[in-house]
C-alpha cells in the first residue's frame, strides 16, 4: 500500500499535472475575450508550464545526452512557434505581412544576446570565467549569421518593390536555409559531436556534475510527451494572452510591433531558464547550444515553412529588415564572433550582449 501511494504521488507530481492543466485551460480560453481575473490565471499557469517544460527537457537531455537534449528543446519550441506563425498569417490580414520577419528577428536577438549573454554573465559570476568550445560555438554562430543574412538581409536589397523576395528568390532562400540547418544538425549530432560538449578550463571534455543514473526509456518517453504538451500550452497560452498584452502595449503608447517581441520573450522562456541553469553549473556549452540552436531553428524551419505557406497567403511577404534592425544584427554578429573565438568569456562579454538586447528592446519600443 505504501508503495502504491508513493507511485501515485510521483505520477501526480506538479510536473505532470501542470502541463495537462495548462492544455485544458488553453482549450477553454482559446479564441475568447478574457476578463482581468482569467488573464491573471492564464499568466500564472503559463509560468508553471514553462517551469514544467524545463524540467522535462532536462529529463530527456539526461537520458539522450548532449547535444541531443539541447536540440530536442530548441526544435520542439521552434516547430510549435512556426505552426503558430503560419496559423496567424493564414487567418490574419495585412498586419501579418511582417509577422514572420519580426518574430524571427526577435528570436535571433533574444537568443544570441539575451540567452547567450545571460549564460556568459551567470557562468562568469559563479565560476570566474565562462568556458566553452569555440569550434562548436563558432560553427553555430556562423550558421546563424549566414541564415539571417540570406533570409532577413538580402530581401532589403533585391530588385523587388519593398523588402521582399520574388517567388524564385524565396524558394532559393528556403532551400538554402533548410540545407544549412540539416547540415548543421548532422555536424552537431554525428560527425563532430565532441565540438558541442561542455569543456573544462583546460579545454577537456567536462565530466557530468550529476552522477545520478539516467532515467529509464519509459520515463524519458513520458517526459518527452509532457514536454511537447507543455510547449504547446506555452505557445498557445502566449497567444491567448496576446490581446491583453496588445491592450497593455497600446495603453503605454508602445508600437504595435512590440507585441510580437513580448510573445517571443514568452515563447523562449523555457530555453532561457534551461540555459541559465546550465550556466550556473558551469556547462556554458549547453547554454550556447540552446541559444544558437534556437536562433538557427527559428530561421531554418520558419523560412521554408513560410515559403510553402505563401502559396495560400494573401498579399506580400515582407522579410527584409529596416536600417536600424540591420545595424543591430550586424553588430550582434560582429560582437558574438569576438566573444566565441577565445573559448572563454568574462562578465564583460555577458554585459555587452545584454546591453545589445536592451538596445533591441528599447528601439523596438522607441524606433
Amino acid at each position: 500500500m505504501h508503495a502504491l501511494r508513493r507511485s501515485l504521488r510521483l505520477r501526480l507530481s506538479w510536473t505532470v499535472v501542470v502541463p495537462l492543466l495548462a492544455l485544458a485551460v488553453l482549450a477553454l480560453t482559446w479564441g475568447r475575450d478574457l476578463p482581468v481575473f482569467w488573464v491573471v490565471v492564464v499568466a500564472v499557469i503559463l509560468a508553471g508550464a514553462v517551469l514544467a517544460a524545463v524540467h522535462h527537457a532536462e529529463v530527456v537531455a539526461h537520458r539522450v545526452g548532449e547535444p541531443y537534449g539541447s536540440l530536442v528543446l530548441a526544435v520542439a519550441v521552434t516547430v510549435i512557434e512556426v505552426a503558430l506563425i503560419v496559423t496567424l498569417m493564414v487567418s490574419g490580414g495585412s498586419e501579418t505581412q511582417t509577422l514572420a520577419r519580426d518574430t524571427v528577428f526577435a528570436a535571433v536577438m533574444i537568443s544570441t544576446n539575451g540567452i547567450a549573454g545571460l549564460a556568459f554573465l551567470l557562468g562568469a559570476l559563479r565560476h570566474g570565467l565562462a568556458h566553452f568550445n569555440p569550434e562548436g560555438s563558432g560553427a553555430a554562430l556562423a550558421t546563424v549569421a549566414t541564415l539571417a543574412t540570406l533570409s532577413l538581409v538580402l530581401p532589403t536589397f533585391t530588385s523587388e518593390p519593398g523588402p521582399q523576395f520574388s517567388p524564385a528568390q524565396l524558394g532559393f532562400a528556403a532551400a538554402a536555409s533548410l540545407v544549412l540547418y540539416v547540415l548543421f544538425v548532422f555536424t552537431q549530432t554525428r560527425r563532430h559531436r565532441d565540438f558541442f560538449l561542455p569543456v573544462t578550463s583546460e579545454g577537456r571534455a567536462a565530466e557530468e556534475g550529476d552522477h545520478a543514473p539516467p532515467p529509464s526509456s519509459r520515463a524519458a518517453l513520458g517526459s518527452l510527451a509532457l514536454l511537447l504538451v507543455a510547449l504547446v500550452a506555452v505557445v498557445g497560452l502566449a497567444k491567448v494572452e496576446s490581446p491583453a498584452i496588445e491592450s497593455g502595449v497600446e495603453a503605454v503608447g508602445f508600437p504595435h510591433a512590440f507585441v510580437g517581441v513580448v510573445i517571443a520573450l514568452l515563447v523562449l522562456l523555457p530555453e532561457t531558464l534551461a540555459a541559465s541553469r546550465a550556466a550556473l553549473r558551469g556547462r556554458i556549452q549547453i547554454s550556447l547550444n540552446l541559444a544558437y540552436g534556437s536562433a538557427m531553428a527559428s530561421i531554418g524551419l520558419t523560412i521554408p515553412t513560410i515559403a510553402v505557406a505563401s502559396v495560400w497567403l494573401d498579399g506580400p511577404l515582407l522579410l527584409g529588415l529596416g536600417t536600424t534592425q540591420l545595424v543591430l544584427l550586424l553588430l550582434t554578429a560582429f560582437v558574438s564572433g569576438l566573444t566565441v573565438v577565445p573559448g572563454r568569456a568574462t562578465r564583460l562579454q555577458g554585459g555587452i550582449h545584454l546591453v545589445l538586447l536592451a538596445a533591441f528592446l528599447f528601439l523596438a519600443i522607441n524606433p
